[in-house]
């Protein structure tokens, strides 16, 4: 079974959100284990298909400054 903190410093990897030494270790972590590197291969692949099938909605500058207006309000 997978180690949770595995897949999170999998996750974060592949955010681009790990130092280099942190990059290092977790490469030479997975490097050493056949199971590891499916599990990076598969987390990969779901970003690329996420990145690639999954539509965002645009939202006009409008609408986005309305919200910030609406969270900007000061308390009475």
């Amino acid at each position: 079974m997978m180690n949770d903190d595995l897949l999170h410093r999998v996750s974060l990897f592949l955010d681009n959100e790990l130092n280099q030494e942190e990059q290092r270790s977790l490469m030479e972590e997975i490097s050493g284990n056949e199971q590891y590197q499916t599990l990076l291969e598969r987390e990969k692949s779901f970003k690329s298909f996420v990145k690639s099938h999954v539509a965002r909605p645009h939202v006009s500058p409008s609408l986005i400054q309305s919200i910030k207006d609406k969270i900007r309000v000061s308390p009475s």
